[in-house]
């Protein structure tokens, strides 16, 4: 489909004039991440581990929270963390399990089944710590909505601590701790962290603690070693890297280039990761989801098992599974993508809703599906299962439509729902609602879409000249690094460059390497992967407009810069 170019809108000359040192190119990207005062810019830049952290003892409920961990631990008295099927959950598990396990505690861990158990805690799987003799619940990445489950802990003489980054109704569960950024009045200053953050903050304050402790002793760094966890959950849950967690991505993956864990070690190797060093596309594209596959497609304690595996031999063993689970995760992905897109059928402009039910479609992948649509047709887009007479559903969504208040128009239909404004999730009260529930649902996007004329966009961060580009540039924006929400890796902009020469690439001629070449006879190498069509369209000494990121190119030594071309079209 074709892109809309939208291009950010030009840094002020006041904050030029304020700031003449620094490269305007540069300049205009701190401005639209909305980063400019002298402060921000230094900590953005350059990030310290010491200096832009906050205390952990901000939030509320954070010294309850320890002492009653402490009590358990010096009693012994068994601990649960309970934490979620995903990477976010198992990552939190991790930290936690290696921080209360470090200090001595009597500590398991319960991730539920998505299916059979899924998200959250449920009464069943309490009254199972209760029946199992535990005397104290930890929740990580969930917890925040569970009421019931809470009291049922309570009345048994079981102790809660919820640490959860999920949005925080007004009435909360009435635990003995609770460690959540969004909870109304809640004096933590930063909102944006995964579950893992929360977790690694308890973490931190307990460490904190054991120094004052003689009778514990952690090994040296031990609080930094917990970082590959949370930068790994960070970057997989889309949480912005911005603040806290651009610390926390930035020295995990520090941490990840030197693992001690033999499981993640081992999954490095079944990876085969090729690229020059660990970053945020390594967590997004190879790590985050073969660890997210465990729970899409068997349970995710097969990923827990891996990360806290201590032995080379079990960690291959495992790492082996979940690639395995990763490969039939994308094959059935792809397959049932298909059939979706069958009983879709075509998609015009007057089709505002994309909407597809199978039969045991897997729960796990729904999700998957609905993202591959809304990507390729850019369209609100859900995607339901039926499965054991049970309907669950997974939308998600565009720029242009807010799908979880859409689901909050329609919740009369649900038993649960969940989200935000991109992806939301829900099981529907009953079979016999489908029909309804998607009249009702596309009457809402309908309302909200009319007179719309929808196609994807790319932001462009600054339109540019050829000449901008060099090695003290490319430094600079190295500097912005790691990318990711909230801080992506830039989209820039040239108008007008002549086609100095072209030619495909590769065993099928898919991909185009394309020389341009601007007014001051200044040429650069392009390279469109997929854009190998483009080679009959265009011709030499034709000028073209073309939106790219700039990377670098690494060979038999040699080093140069590459611009990725990401859309391409010919010039007015």
């Amino acid at each position: 489909m074709n892109k809309k170019w939208v291009v950010s809108k030009k840094v002020p000359e006041a904050l030029v004039s304020k700031f003449p040192e620094i490269n305007p190119v540069i300049l205009q990207l701190l401005y639209n991440r909305d980063i400019v005062e002298q402060n921000d810019i230094d900590e953005f830049l350059n990030p310290e581990y010491k200096h832009n952290l906050h205390d952990p003892y901000l939030f509320r409920d954070m010294k309850k929270a320890t002492r009653r961990i402490w009590q358990a631990i010096e009693k012994k008295e068994k601990i649960v963390v309970h934490g979620d099927y995903d990477a976010d959950g198992v990552c939190s598990s991790v930290v936690l399990y290696d921080t209360l396990k470090n200090l001595g505690a009597d500590v398991s861990v319960f991730l539920p089944h998505r299916e059979r158990e899924g998200y959250g805690m449920n009464v069943i799987t309490v009254q199972n710590f209760i029946d199992q003799g535990n005397n104290l619940i930890i929740t990580t990445d969930c917890g925040i909505t569970n009421h019931a489950e809470v009291e049922l802990a309570r009345k048994n003489g079981v102790d809660v601590i919820i640490t959860d980054h999920h949005e925080a109704p007004i009435d909360l569960p009435r635990a003995n701790a609770i460690i959540n950024p969004h909870v109304k009045g809640e004096t933590y200053p930063f909102k944006h962290l995964a579950g893992s953050g929360v977790a690694f903050k308890l973490a931190s304050a307990l460490i904190t603690e054991s120094l004052a402790k003689p009778e514990y002793s952690l090994p040296e760094g031990f609080e930094k070693w917990l970082l590959d966890m949370v930068a790994i959950s960070t970057v997989t849950d889309i949480m912005p890297l911005l603040g806290e967690n651009r610390v926390f991505v930035k020295y995990g993956l520090i941490v990840l280039e030197k693992t001690r864990r033999p499981g993640l070690k081992a999954l490095m190797e079944t990876i085969g990761n090729r690229r020059s060093r660990v970053d945020t596309f390594t967590i997004g594209f190879q790590i985050g989801p073969r660890i997210n596959a465990a729970g899409r497609m068997d349970h995710a304690k097969l990923a827990f098992q891996l990360l806290t595996a201590e032995t080379a031999e079990e960690s291959a063993h495992l790492a082996e599974k979940l690639q395995l689970n990763n490969i039939e995760r994308q094959k059935i992905t792809v397959d049932y993508v298909q059939e979706a897109k069958i009983q879709i059928g075509e998609v015009g402009d007057e089709k505002k809703l994309l909407f597809a039910i199978g039969k045991d479609w897997p729960a796990g992948i729904i999700g998957l599906i609905a993202g591959k649509i809304a990507d390729e047709f850019y369209r609100p887009t859900l995607i339901l299962t039926e499965q054991d007479g049970k309907i669950t559903g997974s939308g998600r969504s565009i720029r242009e439509f807010n799908i979880v208040e859409a689901l909050e128009k329609t919740q009369i239909h649900f038993e649960r729902w969940g989200g935000h404004s991109q992806a939301g999730g829900f099981t529907l009260k009953s079979v016999a609602s489908v029909e309804q529930f998607q009249v009702d649902f596309e009457k809402v996007v309908n309302e909200e879409l009319q007179g719309k004329k929808l196609s994807p966009y790319l932001e462009v961060e600054a339109e540019i000249e050829l000449s901008d580009i060099d090695w003290k540039f490319y430094g600079q924006l190295d500097s912005f690094q790691p990318f990711g929400e909230g801080n992506r890796n830039p989209y820039f902009l040239v108008r007008s460059a002549v086609v100095a020469g072209m030619q495909k690439v590769g065993s099928t001629g898919k991909h185009l390497k394309l020389m341009i070449k601007d007014s001051s006879g200044l040429v650069r190498k392009t390279i469109g992967f997929g854009f190998g069509d483009f080679f009959d369209t265009i011709e030499i000494g034709e000028k073209v407009d073309l939106v790219f990121e700039v990377g670098i190119n690494e060979w038999n030594g040699n080093r140069e810069l590459e611009l990725k071309i990401i859309d391409l079209k010919k010039s007015d």
